[in-house]
């Protein structure tokens, strides 16, 4: 199945080299595949993993390896952001 796959800020840096512009890449992943397993290959440190959303919805880190994604599914992942 394919979902789209988006890291924002700091963590775009862990996306494939060869992807076209901007912060989100196209993947084909296992039915029924965890957000952990997504994110495994590619080497995110999870102390980075902050703000997960799957189609705008907030996902608890208690759940992320245990919510299997569907076909069309939108992961976005942003780091810790500190404001001044």
């Amino acid at each position: 199945m394919q979902i789209t796959f988006k890291l924002y800020a700091s963590l775009a840096q862990y996306l494939p080299h060869d992807r076209p512009p901007g912060n989100e890449v196209r993947l084909d992943v296992a039915d029924g595949a965890s957000i952990a397993q997504v994110i495994e290959p590619f080497g995110l440190p999870m102390k980075l993993v902050h703000l997960v959303l799957v189609n705008g919805r907030y996902v608890a880190p208690e759940d992320r390896a245990t919510l299997a994604l569907v076909e069309g599914d939108v992961l976005a992942i942003w780091p810790p952001i500190a404001g001044g």
